[in-house]
């Protein structure tokens, strides 16, 4: 028994290094991407997870979807399709070259 009691601190520091290493972030994460799916609005440009490129055209609240607007013409996607690193990278302001 007193073996346990010697190893029971390390596992606690085991729980705690994977909390804050592994589930707090991708917890963050999914907050971030519920956001900014609620903060969509028609106009926006998007990239979807699967590379779809598009402006948001409409939504679908009752399929809790969205649609997109592309060159080959209107799409219906997942709000959760809509990748939140990508569609940021598409509308972040070109950087500034340096001389």
């Amino acid at each position: 028994m007193e073996g346990f009691g010697g190893q029971l601190p390390f596992i606690l520091l085991i729980f705690v290094v994977m909390y804050f290493f592994m589930i707090r972030p991708q917890m963050q994460k999914a907050k971030k991407e519920k956001k900014f799916a609620e903060e969509l609005k028609k106009g926006d440009r998007v990239v979807t997870k699967s590379g779809l490129h598009g402006k948001v055209f409409d939504f679908s609240e009752k399929n809790n979807a969205v649609i997109i607007e592309t060159g080959a013409g209107k799409l219906t996607f997942d709000k959760s399709a809509i990748s939140l690193e990508m569609s940021q990278k598409l509308n972040a302001p070109p950087a500034e070259k340096k001389k």
